[in-house]
């Protein structure tokens, strides 16, 4: 009984919680719900808010298209920024906690208090990044530049979004990664030395495979956080200019909430759920294998 009243808790806080509202947003996306609507008009329509996405509403192809790209090469980039400021951090030994204190802060700021600097950098008019390019091209001499519209260009403004994901994301890599390397038996980096193993060897045979199950576990944390990002795009550019910049968590609550059609909302959000499950997945089944 001791173990079950222990259990209690986080049990009510899962089935309350997560279970309760996924099981209610899966029932929500195979009706014809709206808000305000009275439950008595409410309809079961089965897939066809699926079918509708799929086959009549181009701005969510476009939603899909920006999910994968902005996923894709958000952990990629951090994954590489992450594993080489983790070395750099590994060896420092002067004013070491004070460093990886430092690196932690764009992780520890709020999200959205860290965007709305960016949104300040990223603005026309005011922009540090403008205003830097103006001066350059003047010292120069090769006359007056305005500066890119970052946000009202539909390429710049998912460049833009993406390059604030990394920013944020990078720390978290980072620590996790520099976590895994003291783990590693410093013997091992001494024996490949003595066989000849250049730097480059001893980082691709021993520092690789030793942070593997962290890896893993960070990359599959990451895409699902990247994947469902829903704070960096809508601070910045609120799906915009003209939707190219939604993701399926903007793309969700402007159809549901600001549309108020709530079914064709929840069935946008469950289309990620697929791709999710099976980045669990294959994080479990690639764990156990390591742990067998």
């Amino acid at each position: 009984m001791l173990g079950y009243l222990l259990m209690a808790p986080a049990a009510f806080i899962i089935f309350f919680f997560v279970a309760y509202p996924f099981v209610w947003g899966v029932w929500m996306s195979l009706t014809n719900k709206l808000i305000g609507m009275p439950w008595s008009q409410v309809k079961f329509i089965g897939l066809k808010n699926y079918v509708d996405l799929v086959t009549k509403d181009g701005i969510f192809w476009t939603t899909v298209w920006n999910s994968f790209i902005y996923t894709g090469i958000a952990t990629v980039i951090k994954w590489i920024l992450g594993i080489w400021l983790a070395v750099l951090l590994n060896r420092m030994v002067r004013f070491q906690r004070f460093v990886r204190a430092a690196v932690l802060l764009p992780w520890i700021i709020p999200t959205v208090l860290s965007t709305i600097a960016f949104l300040w950098i990223f603005d026309p008019d005011f922009s540090v990044i403008n205003w830097t390019l103006r001066h350059f091209y003047s010292w120069m001499g090769w006359g007056y530049m305005r500066g890119p519209l970052w946000l009202a260009d539909p390429t710049l403004a998912l460049a833009s979004v993406t390059f604030v994901n990394i920013w944020r994301g990078t720390p978290f890599y980072a620590i996790f990664f520099l976590a895994g390397l003291q783990t590693i038996n410093p013997e091992l980096y001494e024996a490949a030395a003595v066989d000849g193993a250049s730097g480059w060897q001893r980082f691709w045979h021993v520092t690789l495979p030793g942070i593997k199950p962290i890896t893993v576990v960070v990359l599959v944390f990451s895409i699902i956080v990247t994947f469902s990002d829903f704070q960096i795009v809508y601070v910045l550019t609120r799906g915009g200019p003209a939707n190219s910049t939604h993701l399926f968590a903007t793309y969700a609550y402007q159809v549901a909430m600001v549309g108020s059609r709530l079914g064709l909302g929840a069935a946008v959000s469950l289309f990620m759920f697929p791709v999710l499950t099976l980045v669990i997945v294959f994080q479990l089944v690639y764990l156990r294998r390591e742990q067998a």
